[in-house]
């Protein structure tokens, strides 16, 4: 896959090799996946929608088919790149769409999995506190997003961390490179402590990549 000098979804060739580049740069991806997957689970409810937020090609809502076909559930999987959705290959009804500016319903979970830190800043607040807002009692919102650096040197042992289990998956330094000059001013790092008034909590941490629930109790 090209890498854009400007990274976007909105591309073609990201769309179409998204879910080999993905792996490629997380390698933690599946493992991620399974456990949104195995918490997810816990706040499905039956009659209840669920939102995927950045739905991608449908990796989660696959991995939630049989939770919510059980539950009699539903699943709306958001995405704002066309591209993605011409891609998709998910379970549930795609649709085309911000989600900073959605009519969200009531629901009883959101999985926001490697997006936040591409919507800009000052529409983040907005969009949490929307979900939260729109969450049924027992739900929770699930975010799963590369999070601000600690600072200091273990900062730096964290990130290089990630930089090397991308060359030991197979991708050039070269390519590596190239991604993260692309992601200047497109990829903003998500911040939890924004978010304590909410009860935000960590449930995982891998480098500089990270995932926290949010409860509507």
């Amino acid at each position: 896959m090209q890498i854009p000098k400007n990274w976007t979804f909105e591309n073609t060739s990201v769309a179409q090799n998204f879910d080999k580049h993905v792996r490629e740069q997380l390698p933690f991806y599946d493992l991620a996946t399974n456990a949104i997957s195995h918490i997810a689970r816990h706040y499905i409810q039956e009659n209840k929608l669920v939102y995927d937020i950045g739905a991608s090609t449908g990796n989660i809502g696959n991995s939630l088919k049989s939770i919510i076909e059980t539950r009699k559930a539903k699943l709306i999987a958001l995405e704002k790149s066309k591209e993605m959705c011409n891609e998709y290959k998910g379970y549930g009804t795609i649709v085309n769409a911000d989600a900073t500016n959605y009519p969200f319903k009531e629901h009883c979970l959101s999985i926001l999995y490697l997006v936040l830190m591409f919507i800009p800043l000052d529409k983040r607040d907005s969009l949490i506190n929307n979900l939260f807002q729109n969450l049924t009692k027992g739900g929770a919102i699930i975010i799963f997003d590369k999070e601000i650096s600690y600072g200091g040197y273990f900062g730096t042992v964290l990130y290089r961390l990630i930089l090397a289990n991308k060359i030991a998956s197979g991708v050039s330094a070269e390519d590596v490179i190239a991604k993260e000059l692309s992601l200047a001013g497109v990829q903003i790092p998500f911040d939890p402590s924004n978010y304590k008034n909410l009860g935000i909590k960590r449930w995982f941490k891998y480098g500089d990549f990270g995932s926290w629930i949010i409860e509507k109790k």
